[in-house]
């Protein structure tokens, strides 16, 4: 069974290459740890990333409290930012991070199209490229 959004993490892969980043997706288990993990790592000796990888063609999505767990949890140790790189259908890659997610009533986490936009960072943002105008 391919894990769905596999097909994304590729491609941020990739992306994050072509931008001169070192990246690979992790793997989908925690391993020995049963911690949730983030499904992709990167850096350039300057920055280093975790990131959680969503996609969706709704305009919301709902996060499993214990996976942004393991993301700050992973990434503090670690030493990288984390961020959750999101991708809706036919826009650009988000990147938002653990803190800019809408708590829900459930502890779980809500991001949604119109909080990606305002609050989201795109690639370039991200890798620190270009900076984003607040208007």
């Amino acid at each position: 069974m391919v894990k769905k959004g596999s097909k994304e993490e590729r491609d941020l892969v990739r992306l994050l290459w072509e931008s001169d980043f070192a990246a690979m997706r992790a793997p989908a288990s925690g391993g020995a740890t049963k911690k949730p993990l983030p499904d992709v790592l990167a850096g350039n000796g300057k920055i280093y990333l975790a990131i959680e990888v969503k996609t969706t063609s709704k305009e919301r999505i709902y996060i499993d409290s214990e996976k942004i767990g393991g993301l700050c949890e992973f990434s503090g140790i670690f030493g990288a930012q984390p961020y959750v790189g999101i991708k809706f259908k036919y826009k650009k890659w988000l990147f938002l991070s653990p803190e800019d997610l809408i708590l829900t009533k459930n502890k779980n986490y809500r991001l949604d199209l119109d909080l990606a936009f305002n609050k989201g960072l795109d690639l370039d943002e991200l890798l620190g490229k270009s900076k984003q105008l607040k208007l």
